[in-house]
């Protein structure tokens, strides 16, 4: 998950409609250089520990230039395709093995299972992500489409891992704390008047929908 993540942050042309902020690519590239730097700078204070750092910074460097390598990339979403393709096909399995019975269809049988608590997980990351449209929302796979509406619908779901929006705000705000830590006092009124107009925009957004839509 890892590299698609990644891979989709620092290569948006393979999206359409992502909910990462345009700035996290250039924010990624950043924090995985200062890594790689960071380790270094251990290994000239810690000599002792020379090995250890230099293996977790070639397995960092190893990541960075994998989930940075737009082939790779394309390779492992066209793997995740043909998964896809095997989920779609299972899920009309069991649209037609319970055909006519009153009871809602999930991947391995009629009652939810831990199998439909880790393919929802994996197709809200993917909603994320900006690749919805790619796999299932273009009516390539209406029982994956079908899936993930009915999916997002419990109770559960919704507690867990909430609307996009959330997961957008809980992968932003972090970020943007971090940042005024390290650069105060003049970053901080700028930040915490953004914070604020936008905290109220997206409020104010899903107050008028809740009311009026």
């Amino acid at each position: 998950m890892d590299a698609y993540t990644h891979g989709c942050i620092l290569h948006p042309e393979l999206t359409a409609d992502s909910m990462i902020p345009k700035y996290a690519t250039e924010e990624i590239r950043r924090h995985l250089t200062n890594a790689a730097t960071e380790l270094m700078k251990l290994d000239h204070e810690e000599p002792q520990l020379t090995e250890p750092y230099l293996s977790k910074q070639k397995k960092l460097m190893a990541k960075i230039l994998d989930h940075d390598n737009v082939n790779y990339l394309k390779k492992i979403l066209g793997e995740l395709a043909m998964v896809l393709d095997q989920v779609e096909a299972e899920l009309e399995k069991r649209k037609i093995e319970y055909q006519g019975q009153k009871c809602e269809l999930w991947l391995c049988a009629p009652e939810f299972t831990l199998a439909d608590v880790c393919l929802g997980a994996l197709l809200h990351r993917l909603k994320f992500l900006g690749l919805s449209k790619k796999y299932w929302e273009d009516g390539s796979r209406a029982n994956l489409q079908s899936f993930f509406v009915r999916v997002q619908k419990r109770y559960a779901f919704r507690k867990v891992l909430g609307d996009i929006h959330t997961t957008l705000l809980s992968a932003v705000l972090p970020n943007a704390f971090r940042m005024v830590k390290k650069k105060p006092p003049s970053f901080f009124g700028a930040s915490f008047l953004m914070g604020s107009l936008g905290g109220m925009g997206y409020f104010a957004y899903w107050y008028l929908k809740k009311k009026y839509m």
